[in-house]
């Protein structure tokens, strides 16, 4: 495990894949080689990142190497009938196209064994509820980097209202521009100013 996460955190795809793949021959489960070797080597670029020890190329790069032992594992964890932690249904929201704050959470919360619907850059409000509902998600997550598009967020939380799932889901927002304030007064759920904190949150909220 230790060997994993090492080779997770330089970003090692390759060696990563090979480890994994002897952890599995060795007997152990997949789970546990999820949970104890992948996720926890990101959990720990993830900290370094939120206290400026890393940056974005180095999470990068570990997620790619993630990816690769996630694809070793992917079959088996199928098999083992292993459930993702949770749902959450991402992006960026409606006449906004910035996206590397947004792919960063969603590194962040696949880091932490949570399932990402990535609806991309210019989602329309619609389709955010649209997307929680056909996959049954936990979390909405929103970004914006604009101040001209910071309002689409009160309109996702409308639209949830509107479709009946207000209490079902819970919405989150972030990006540049987004206050605890502004996030109080559209009626969503949580601001985090990072997504390393994001990730954080939506893994302890999960857990209840």
């Amino acid at each position: 495990m230790e060997q994993i996460q090492a080779a997770l955190q330089q970003g090692k795809v390759k060696l990563v894949k090979e480890l994994v793949q002897q952890a599995l021959d060795s007997g152990k489960t997949a789970a546990d080689i999820m949970d104890n070797g992948l996720l926890a080597a990101m959990n720990v670029v993830g900290e370094k990142f939120k206290l400026g020890q890393a940056f974005i190329p180095e999470v990068l790069i570990a997620a790619r190497a993630l990816n690769g032992g996630m694809e070793v594992l992917k079959p088996v964890l199928v098999a083992d009938d292993v459930k993702p932690k949770g749902k959450a249904v991402l992006g960026t929201v409606k006449g906004d196209l910035h996206d590397i704050g947004k792919n960063i959470v969603k590194i962040m919360f696949e880091s932490k064994g949570i399932e990402v619907i990535d609806l991309g850059v210019d989602v329309p409000p619609e389709k955010f509820i649209a997307e929680a509902i056909d996959k049954n998600a936990d979390i909405i997550a929103c970004s914006a980097l604009l101040t001209t598009t910071m309002s689409v967020m009160k309109d996702v939380v409308d639209c949830a209202v509107k479709a009946g799932i207000r209490e079902k889901v819970c919405i989150m927002v972030g990006g540049a521009p987004i206050t605890e304030k502004f996030c109080e007064s559209v009626g969503a759920d949580v601001y985090t100013a990072d997504a390393a904190t994001a990730s954080d949150w939506a893994a302890k909220y999960l857990q209840q």
